[in-house]
């Protein structure tokens, strides 16, 4: 463009073209404006609408030469401060342009292009910022560990000095036997330690510490994860069940032998035709009142109990979920204790064990086929704390509804959902605190003639990587909370607090699914040698998304919570009670959702906690209140409510997952306040910044549908989490080594 007055225009081209993409919006956006200028002639209109062509996008030396102007004058006027400013020194101080400087500034609004941030973005152009970044020790590393750790640390450290040991050096042999026995023996190093049964009572041998507990289990996590799993069906969900579901007879007889590991055992809950459908198990154990036993029997192949851990090689009980028989009625799933081998670990008469062989993952796990051929146990083998049968050889039960007494036994075994996130948690630290020390000293490309610059220094690296780191600090503060409200839960909260940890399972093992593949790709060909253990924490993790739930059945059952909640708030449910719940409760008015706030991109708007806050209120609330309305209209036309759910069941996804993405981010805020270190809170502020506004841009979709936000908006924050990214960078790799991971865990040779 040699006419010195429309060289204004590029700054503004140069910016709505640096992505590459110049969207429909930024086309009508600047041929509204080119047009409807009187100073700007035919031919000039001509000259400049060429240059926004979307079907004739500029060149590459177009682009580069727009870039070196812009350079010029940054470099020669470092005290520039808007993008105005630059188009007065291109167009060399042209008075036409001066005059209308309130039309451009409205340019710049239009296209969200103006403000600090904006100006932040061209000032990068004068200076090559790929290789100049480093990383920087802003903050007291130990200080943040302290954070994390919080009340925990002493048992944190106790759990990696153990692990850090000789004897827990990964076993690299493929022999599945071998590794089964590897796994075997950490796991009685770990019990003369006193770890497995540290959630026990303290007269049955135990620590009495169910925090402790899921501490241990995070920690463990930074090793082997078949030893993890390996722990925790040993004294998590086979102890447990008997300490949660049974009464003083079994905890005397049963559980100092199980936290020692004298008593190996199994958790024998799923079955091939039944896995997340606990209620239609075909197992049965029918009761003899005449010799005060059960017979406890699978009735066909597919009843068979499946994938149950410790059940192939090493465990002697288990705890059996099956239909209790009385006479000729059923009253449903009950739990009883079922002896599977003798001492010697010889399969005892009527069991029939099968090996589910090589798996994805988890190789050091023994996951069996159970199968009952009218098996005989005594009738205290029953776990009896919520029902009974008495010497008359009735049932009975201290909860009379069939439904609510079922849910009460699962909802005891909920510790579960708690301690399978956290151990994903500390799966995703070791990934991304590999990734992150590896793009941090691998070196590729660069200016030209100039050195190659570490990769986490690209911008598209940092993409990649960052915003999952900021969300994993987020997901171990919201873990935090869950397990403290599990700790202190009250019988009035169980049904809140089991949909909680539901959620956060899935939340958590979905996130560390995602992260463990950027992971592997963001380290290249290196993320694919074993020897970097990418590898094994990806197989390994796989089945987290599916064992202790589904995750998608469990979000179902986060959305239905969320909406029996609803319906105690708004039990008629018309049309004025889903306004009233969506504007009240989620701090957010009509009158927010006006022009100015929908388009407002300025800097401490986008980074304003309240803004975050009312944003994710807003979807949480309004996604409830359109499934809500939508399963009431179903079944006010006639809709069974069985498929009135299934008609929505993609919307009831979105519901739990905008419940679990406002707390997760409630308490992120709620962690920073804590922070009394002036570095340290700066950092995970900007960090905390990073996980909102990913969160808001990856749901910016459903945002510009409902009118929450314009385009202008969700561009300015596309932009601003490029630049939180660019800003974290250089503490991520002391972000990382706050998670402080044993090296011989972490073991992966780029990581060093």
């Amino acid at each position: 463009m040699g006419n010195s007055k429309l060289k204004a225009f590029i700054p503004l081209f140069y910016l709505v073209w640096s992505d590459d993409l110049l969207s429909q919006k930024e086309f009508l956006t600047l041929q509204k404006f080119i047009i409807s200028q009187g100073w700007i002639s035919k031919e000039e209109q001509e000259l400049l609408l060429s240059k926004i062509a979307i079907s004739s996008p500029p060149t590459r030396e177009a682009v580069a030469n727009w870039k070196s102007e812009i350079e010029i004058i940054l470099q020669n006027n470092p005290s520039i401060r808007s993008i105005f400013d630059i188009s007065i020194l291109l167009s060399e101080s042209d008075k036409v342009i001066s005059a209308h400087r309130h039309a451009f500034r409205q340019l710049e609004n239009d296209l969200g292009i103006s403000g600090e941030e904006a100006m932040r973005d061209f000032k990068t152009i004068a200076k090559t910022y790929t290789s100049n970044h480093q990383t920087n020790n802003r903050f007291e590393i130990e200080k943040l560990t302290q954070i994390l750790d919080g009340k925990q640390a002493d048992i944190i450290k106790k759990v990696k000095a153990i692990i850090s040991q000789p004897e827990f050096a990964y076993e690299t042999s493929t022999d599945t036997s071998v590794y089964r026995e590897k796994v075997y023996d950490w796991c009685k190093i770990l019990a003369k330690e006193n770890l497995g049964n540290m959630a026990y009572p303290k007269e049955y041998g135990g620590g009495d510490n169910i925090e402790d507990y899921f501490a241990v289990m995070e920690t463990l996590s930074y090793h082997d994860l078949s030893l993890v799993i390996k722990f925790g069906v040993q004294f998590g969900l086979w102890g447990m069940s008997i300490q949660s579901l049974g009464t003083e007879k079994h905890y005397s007889k049963y559980l100092k032998d199980i936290g020692s590991l004298q008593l190996p055992g199994c958790f024998a809950m799923t079955e091939t035709n039944h896995g997340s459908n606990v209620k239609g198990m075909e197992t049965t154990a029918t009761y003899n009142h005449k010799d005060q036993t059960f017979t406890i029997h699978t009735p066909h192949e597919k009843a068979q109990k499946e994938y149950i851990g410790n059940a192939a090689v090493h465990g002697q009980m288990a705890t059996v979920f099956a239909k209790l028989i009385i006479g000729e009625t059923d009253y449903g799933v009950n739990v009883f204790i079922v002896p599977l081998r003798d001492a010697n670990s010889i399969v005892l008469k009527g069991i029939t064990i099968g090996d589910c062989g090589l798996k994805m993952g988890l190789n050091g796990v023994d996951n069996g086929t159970i199968r009952f051929e009218n098996v005989v146990i005594p009738k205290e083998n029953m776990l009896d704390r919520f029902s009974s049968i008495n010497e008359k050889g009735e049932f009975e039960s201290p909860i009379p509804s069939d439904n609510r007494r079922f849910f009460t036994m699962l909802g005891t075994l909920v510790g579960g959902r708690i301690g399978i996130p956290r151990s994903a948690l500390a799966a995703a630290k070791s990934g991304l605190t590999i990734a992150i020390r590896y793009s941090d000293q691998r070196r590729q490309f660069g200016p030209e003639g100039g050195s190659e610059v570490p990769i986490l220094n690209y911008r598209i690296h940092q993409r990649r990587l960052l915003p999952s780191l900021a969300k994993t600090y987020a997901i171990h503060f919201a873990l935090q909370y869950v397990t403290q409200r599990f700790i202190n839960k009250s019988e009035s909260e169980m049904p809140e607090i089991e949909a909680l940890a539901a959620g956060m399972k899935a939340y958590s093992t979905w996130s560390t699914t995602a992260i463990l593949q950027e992971c592997r790709e963001a380290c290249g060909g290196k993320g694919y040698l074993s020897e970097n253990r990418i590898d094994a924490l990806k197989n390994d993790t796989e089945i987290y998304t599916t064992f202790e739930g589904d995750n998608t059945v469990l979000m179902q059952l986060v959305a239905k919570n969320r909406l029996s909640e609803f319906r105690k708030s708004f039990g008629k449910m018309d049309a004025m009670g889903m306004i009233s719940y969506v504007y009240e409760n989620a701090k957010t008015s009509i009158s927010e959702k006006n022009p100015i706030i929908t388009r407002k991109t300025d800097d401490s708007h986008l980074i304003d906690e309240e803004f975050h806050l009312n944003a994710f209120q807003y979807r949480e609330k309004t996604t409830l209140a359109s499934a809500a309305k939508r399963i009431k209209k179903l079944i006010d036309s006639g809709l069974d409510p069985y498929d009135a759910f299934n008609v929505v069941q993609h919307q009831m996804i979105d519901v739990a997952q905008a419940y679990l993405e406002r707390v997760v981010l409630e308490q992120f805020q709620e962690a920073i306040e804590t922070i009394k270190d002036k570095n340290t809170k700066e950092v995970m502020l900007k960090l905390y910044q990073l996980y909102a506004l990913s969160q808001i841009e990856k749901n910016k979709g459903w945002y510009l549908e409902d009118g929450y936000m314009e385009a202008v908006k969700t561009k300015a924050i596309r932009k601003m989490v490029n630049q939180l990214c660019w800003e974290i960078r250089q503490d991520a790799v002391s972000l990382v080594n706050a998670f402080d991971i044993p090296d011989s865990c972490l073991a992966a040779p780029i990581a060093f």
